[in-house]
């Protein structure tokens, strides 16, 4: 496993598989994007703990799958990526997907948002879906 990327639980006793694989497919994604990676820091929570944050640090009151705080400087990314585990359930159960699924997307949706990309239009959004789903194929895992 990276000693680049960690995980970690607040709030929640969720257990990630693969930890050493998804490390390597964090690090490839990454590498094929041309950045190069300092220190990702995944913190998988719940609901309730997510909302806080949210609340906290961007002034919303809103429930939300995933939020990438970029510590990123000069070009070495660096950040805490914080996702609830309870919405990843939620969004796989709403898509009819396996919960594995949804939260690797999830996992890879932070580290695009780290190389640059960016949803806020529906343009953009499109992109960014695409990217996840080239990154998804790419798993070996």
């Amino acid at each position: 496993m990276s000693k680049n990327i960690l995980f970690h639980n607040a709030e929640t006793s969720y257990i990630l598989k693969n930890k050493r694989a998804i490390s390597s497919w964090i690090t490839d994604t990454i590498k094929e994007e041309e950045k190069q990676l300092e220190e990702i820091s995944y913190i998988f929570c719940t609901d309730d703990y997510l909302l806080k944050i949210n609340q906290e640090h961007l002034d919303h009151d809103t429930y939300t799958d995933i939020i990438t705080f970029d510590y990123t400087e000069d070009g070495l990314i660096s950040s805490e990526i914080y996702i609830s585990v309870d919405r990843v359930r939620e969004n796989a159960k709403n898509l009819g997907i396996a919960t594995l699924d949804e939260t690797h997307r999830v996992i890879i949706h932070g580290v695009l948002h780290l190389c640059g990309y960016k949803d806020k239009s529906n343009l953009q959004a499109q992109e960014m879906r695409g990217k996840e789903d080239y990154y998804l194929r790419k798993r070996d895992f």
